[in-house]
């Protein structure tokens, strides 16, 4: 298969590439093991055998949002307790008012799904939670609307505490989202080219659920732009033989290496000799002041199998 289609099928299926450290995958495992396993104690204190394995499996579902993207908008609190308190009430009235199950789960799924979009709290796992009072059995029936309380409420509320406690003493992912530390450096000039009003409007554009928070979207454009600055150079650090990139994307993505140099009176006045080796223009040559090719270049960049990978200003 060529580089080309495996891009294209990872691209198909959507699979998730960004890089992610051991630590935090181990964290995350760890927190839904100790959620999970207070639910679990709960549930079998209300519900029978079968029962209790439907509804702790959408608590399960809770646990991967709020320990392994504790940040995102269906993990915070008002869509883990609205989603779940929604998704049960509408169940539960669905399974006493249609005696048809199939018909009955359907539709309590649908309900809950609309109700969650109007009260700003839509949470996946109460799709889970709205088909587990439908088909939950006998023990579930008995219940009725206590069932919204004991289990449902009662498992958020000890999956909420754990999440709280369990996530606070690492900064970089504590719950909820407004408690986490904030890494970017808000003491850099320019900070911040786009505003609250910027993103609402971009976002209502989309029109689409985006799972990432307002806070989360300005923390990466912080941070991207203060990488972008400092990838700058200036027409005394550009070094004969080497690579550098524009940092664009796509087609217009470009790598030139700097084959010869001519000095001048100053050293913005020089003059380099370029070949594009990779991207836009590929195989073609071209001449720039030092100035010029300095304010095109972003980043320095090297060959890794077949990968142009960036170098790292600090490890220089």
């Amino acid at each position: 298969m060529s580089k080309r289609h495996k891009q294209r099928w990872l691209e198909y299926l959507a699979i998730e590439l960004t890089p992610v450290s051991h630590t935090e995958r181990l964290v995350s495992a760890l927190g839904g093991f100790l959620g999970i396993y207070g639910i679990l104690q709960i549930s079998q204190n209300f519900l029978a055998g079968g029962a209790a394995v439907l509804i702790v499996a959408s608590m399960g579902a809770s646990a991967v949002l709020l320990f392994a993207v504790p940040h995102g908008p269906l993990s915070q609190p008002w869509p883990l307790i609205g989603g779940h308190t929604v998704a049960a009430i509408v169940g539960v009235s669905c399974a006493r008012v249609i005696p048809d199950t199939a018909v009955s789960a359907a539709l309590a799924v649908s309900l809950a799904i609309a109700l969650m979009h109007y009260l700003r709290c839509i949470h996946p796992p109460g799709g889970a939670t709205a088909l587990s009072a439908v088909v939950g059995g006998a023990s579930v029936q008995e219940l009725g609307y206590q069932f919204v309380l004991t289990p449902v409420l009662l498992n958020v509320l000890v999956i909420f505490v754990v999440a709280l406690i369990f996530n606070y003493p690492f900064a970089w992912r504590r719950y909820p989202a407004s408690l986490k530390s904030v890494v970017a450096d808000r003491s850099a000039p320019d900070k911040r080219a786009i505003s609250h009003e910027d993103l609402v409007y971009a976002l209502s554009e989309v029109d689409s659920f985006i799972d990432v928070s307002e806070r989360d979207l300005l923390t990466i454009y912080e941070l991207a732009t203060q990488r972008a600055q400092a990838g700058s150079y200036t027409p005394d650090e550009l070094r004969l033989g080497h690579y550098y990139s524009n940092g664009k994307y796509g087609t217009e993505w470009s790598v030139r290496r700097i084959i010869d140099e001519s000095a001048g009176e100053h050293s913005s006045e020089g003059m380099v000799i370029f070949k594009v080796v990779a991207g836009e223009g590929r195989r073609t040559t071209g001449v720039a002041t030092r100035e010029t090719f300095s304010r095109w270049a972003k980043h320095e960049v090297y060959r890794d199998d077949d990968n142009w990978r960036r170098i790292d200003p600090e490890s220089g």
